[in-house]
């Protein structure tokens, strides 16, 4: 049965109770959609401008974590069990259940702004530019690296944030929003304190594998959504709350 979260203006959120597959094992595992009236266009960090019907981000289940070696087949599943061909959807996978999902939201004169964010950081927390890389992309495909070897590797989100404004974003706004929403989450990791999972020592400024989707409404043009800005103060405002929720949730931290 489809799970109501939240209904605006012209799009819903819900999530979609299904199954996966993998080397047939069958597991249960939810999708967060958010469904749009009209076409959106959308700024995502896998996929970059897209124009879409919908926006997504799949729970891939535990026990399938180390087994998702061809995610593109796995996608393609997940897409089939959802209903919704690939062109329409801005779709992120992470490891979090979806029943940890966190959403904030923050408002202002005509504008809002809604954050949807899973995130963990147990596994693979990182302070970037203190560590050394762990993956090497080549040819589109991703591989790890072991003893200076380079092994087939899949990797999956683990902070996925989905920011939605009705604010009629300019290219460069949306570019923009997602350093503002990256330092609003590292903002929330130093807030819980979050370590960086192989050096402890350090704190983590994120995960190595985090993803977000930045998508635009049809409401007045906004062409800067730097922290200046009161659009640059909602989105950050709405992202930290929704990171430290669903941290919290996932992780089960103690505050």
């Amino acid at each position: 049965m489809i799970e109501k979260v939240l209904e605006m203006d012209d799009w819903k959120a819900y999530k979609i109770p299904h199954t996966v597959e993998i080397d047939g094992m069958v597991e249960e595992t939810k999708t967060l959609i958010i469904e749009f009236k009209n076409k959106r266009k959308v700024l995502s960090t896998r996929e970059g401008f897209k124009e879409v019907k919908y926006v997504g981000n799949h729970s891939i289940p535990v026990p399938f974590w180390d087994k998702v070696h061809n995610y593109k087949d796995y996608e393609n599943q997940v897409l089939n069990k959802i209903g919704i061909k690939k062109e329409d959807i801005a779709l992120l996978s992470t490891g979090a259940n979806m029943d940890n999902l966190a959403v904030a939201k923050e408002e202002f004169d005509e504008f809002y702004v809604v954050a949807f964010t899973t995130a963990g950081a147990k596994h693979n927390a990182i302070r970037l530019g203190d560590e050394e890389a762990d993956y090497i992309e080549k040819d589109f495909k991703t591989y790890k690296i072991v003893d200076g070897k380079i092994v087939p590797k899949e990797e999956i989100g683990t902070v996925n944030i989905i920011l939605i404004t009705n604010a009629n974003l300019t290219d460069g706004a949306m570019a923009r929003a997602i350093i503002t929403i990256t330092e609003a989450k590292t903002n929330a990791f130093q807030e819980l304190n979050i370590r960086s999972t192989k050096h402890p020592e350090l704190q983590a400024t994120g995960t190595g594998t985090d993803n977000i989707v930045v998508v635009k409404g049809f409401g007045s043009g906004v062409d800067y959504t730097g922290g200046h800005t009161k659009m640059g103060e909602m989105i950050a405002k709405a992202v930290k709350r929704s990171v430290i929720e669903a941290l919290i949730k996932q992780d089960k931290i103690k505050i």
